[in-house]
């Protein structure tokens, strides 16, 4: 009677093990994926440390929009995972000039970015001005002065794209959902 006691533990426990399995596995690698920030490029939004949770679903469904903060496998060494803001769309041409993010969408109009993550009284920002392919991205770190970012090494192709950031779990103190779309105060030119 033990025998067939310790049987029936042990085939629940591997159903449960099955069943956990087959729920968590998936949602871990097609939904949800953990990413640890690592520097300074990100702050103040982010801080070198921070655990965050990335949906990866979302831009199966929609594109990217501005403001929203993705992970994409840096260009020049897919391996590695960087974090950055999304700032230019496909098909628009991204300036930077004296400080400021001129965007001219593909309509033409053109807006300058007024970003309140900005935590730079003058970010530094060298003049650049970037034409997007139409699968390409512009992304840049809100500590713009300490960030690798499409200004030294170029756009990003949307295949890159891992997935935008909606959890922060680590520091407790500061965990939560993650609202990363911006609602840009802009200048219109």
């Amino acid at each position: 009677m033990k025998v067939r006691a310790i049987l029936f533990f042990c085939l629940e426990i591997l159903q449960i093990i099955a069943i956990a399995a087959i729920v968590v596995v998936p949602i871990r690698y097609f939904v949800f994926q953990p990413f640890l920030v690592k520097g300074a490029s990100m702050e103040p939004s982010f801080h070198d440390g921070d655990y965050l949770i990335i949906d990866e679903l979302t831009y199966r469904l929609r594109d990217p929009q501005r403001g929203e903060v993705v992970v994409f496998h840096y260009p020049f060494d897919p391996s590695q995972r960087f974090i950055k803001r999304v700032i230019g769309l496909p098909g628009e041409t991204v300036e930077t000039k004296n400080g400021q993010v001129i965007i001219t969408r593909v309509d033409g109009a053109q807006e300058t970015l007024k970003e309140p993550y900005i935590n730079e009284l003058f970010p530094l920002l060298e003049d650049i001005k970037v034409s997007l392919k139409s699968n390409e991205y512009f992304v840049m770190g809100d500590n713009r002065s300490h960030s690798f970012d499409s200004r030294k090494w170029g756009a990003v192709s949307e295949n890159y794209v891992v997935g935008r950031v909606v959890i922060r779990a680590w520091p407790l103190l500061d965990a939560g959902a993650f609202f990363s779309k911006i609602n840009y105060e802009v200048q219109s030119q």
